[in-house]
């Protein structure tokens, strides 16, 4: 038999029902309305997030790192790499990330609840970091620091202010403490998992490979997560990931439970027995028919035996 290629966690295993994009659409928008109305919520306080972002700093002096200052000053001098990272930010996170979602949907649909799966998960996580450790981002410290926002800097060149990537004027409905942990950073490993995994082209696999990469370097760059807020999203994708089995199954025994769920669907009525065989209507085992009518393979019935006499001796056989 051929081999399936799996994963841990997003195993290619076929749903029990196929998904349908009007459930799908409520249920990916509702998550991400919690989530972000879950950031606005875990705001916390202003002196708490700076001290942990200050304690981060510390840890990476510590343990050696610093790839934040290079690469800011670097992005700061260099408007030519500065203002492209500044859309890179503000926009491939929003759409990179359902863009892959549509694409599994519509092309790798056996892979595409799972991967769902496991991105939901791993941001539910996401939220309870920004909830439990609201956090300073470097461009938000005071300037002896030496951090610049270019954020703000080249912010005439796009939509946005001078308050993160939100728009102009909508600065105040966006939590600029919630840089622990990076979801962009987590977003793009797992578009670059799926891409990896599920992308048949070469381009596929340098964009698998390219995406997270730059991402990386980008929220650096910008000054907008600490490299320690890098590691800590790759952290709650693996976790997610490890999850979303469980997640699964849950979910799966959630819907049996409910009236109008799986386990609903499949009672009286339906003419599946097991592994593809099927029975015709008036038949309790597969291929009773050809029991009765003598037709089988193999079919011992004598000549002149009524249909009714050879069905009652198939059963008795069979009792």
């Amino acid at each position: 038999m051929p081999k399936t290629e799996t994963t841990p966690g997003i195993e290619a295993a076929a749903p029990r029902a196929r998904l349908r994009w009007w459930t799908e659409l409520p249920l990916i928008l509702l998550v991400y309305s919690c989530y972000s109305a879950g950031r606005l919520l875990a705001r916390g306080n202003t002196a708490d997030a700076v001290d942990h972002g200050l304690d981060i700093l510390r840890i990476e002096k510590f343990l050696h790192l610093n790839a934040e200052h290079p690469l800011n000053r670097l992005f700061t001098h260099e408007a030519w790499l500065g203002v492209p990272a500044d859309f890179w930010y503000a926009s491939l996170h929003y759409l990179v990330t359902p863009a892959i979602l549509v694409w599994l949907f519509r092309s790798r649909a056996v892979h595409y609840r799972a991967a769902r799966t496991w991105l939901m998960t791993s941001t539910f996580f996401g939220l309870i970091g920004f909830t439990l450790l609201p956090t300073c981002p470097p461009r938000l410290l005071d300037a002896s620091h030496g951090f610049v926002d270019i954020m703000a800097q080249y912010s005439s060149f796009g939509w946005w202010g001078g308050e993160a990537s939100a728009p102009r004027g909508l600065g105040g409905m966006t939590n600029q403490y919630a840089a622990m942990p990076s979801l962009h950073v987590g977003w793009a490993l797992w578009c670059g998992v799926v891409l990896w995994r599920y992308g048949r082209t070469r381009t596929t696999r340098v964009a698998a490979v390219a995406y997270p990469l730059l991402t990386t370097i980008v929220v650096m760059g910008t000054a907008n997560h600490y490299f320690l807020d890098a590691v800590a999203g790759v952290a709650v994708m693996g976790f997610g990931l490890f999850l979303t089995p469980y997640v699964t199954r849950g979910a799966d025994r959630i819907r049996e439970l409910l009236p109008f769920g799986a386990g609903g669907s499949q009672v009286a009525g339906s003419s599946i027995v097991s592994g593809g065989c099927q029975t015709s209507a008036g038949e309790r085992i597969p291929r009773q028919r050809e029991s009765r009518t003598g037709s089988g393979p193999g079919s011992t019935a004598e000549p002149g035996a009524s249909p009714t006499d050879a069905g009652e001796g198939a059963a008795a056989a069979a009792r």
